[in-house]
């Protein structure tokens, strides 16, 4: 891994393609074993999370079905504190176990939303799934069942996050390279 830039900043590597594809096997085995005999549906939240989305599902070995949302509290490199939604839910998820499947929580209130909106469909079960997590940076209580990586306060982009844009394409992730 080198360094990369986008837009007008420089990234330093931070996690390898070899390390998050561990972790993504590490989650599926446990969903897989947490879920046998059930039939979750997965809700990815677009755009972030698309890449770890596929790739957790391709590890699991129960039966399962994927919807996609899109929620939105990012403007450049900082949260709004507004989260918006872009994309809805069609699918009827009253009696179902759901998974909420993000790629990184921060700030916490982008999940804490769509808990609580989700939950006024009547599913059976909402867990979240997040690559990423910053503990240090949310202003809420969350209960993440399904971690990858703890990390520290700093802006990554790779693996399906981004800077205004660009960067979700890179295989490793990248924090921002301090001066």
């Amino acid at each position: 891994m080198n360094y990369v830039t986008v837009h007008d900043k420089t990234f330093q590597p931070f996690l390898s393609e070899a390390e998050i594809q561990q972790a993504v096997s590490r989650l599926g085995k446990a969903i897989s074993k947490d879920y046998k005999g059930k039939n979750p549906l997965f809700i990815g939240v677009l755009n972030g999370a698309f890449m770890f989305c596929s790739d957790l599902l391709k590890t699991l070995e129960i039966p399962c079905e994927v919807t996609f949302v899109r929620l939105s509290s990012y403007s450049g490199m900082e949260s709004t504190g507004e989260v918006r939604s872009v994309v809805n839910l069609h699918e009827d998820i009253e009696g179902r176990d759901i998974i909420l499947v993000e790629d990184i929580v921060d700030t916490g209130l982008t999940m804490q939303k769509a808990l609580a909106n989700f939950g006024t469909l009547k599913p059976n079960s909402i867990e979240i799934a997040s690559l990423l997590v910053k503990p240090d940076c949310l202003q809420c209580e969350l209960d993440i069942k399904y971690k990858g990586f703890e990390i520290p306060e700093k802006f990554v982009v790779g693996y399906g996050l981004d800077y205004d844009g660009l960067g979700r394409n890179f295989k490793d992730i990248y924090q921002l390279k301090q001066d």
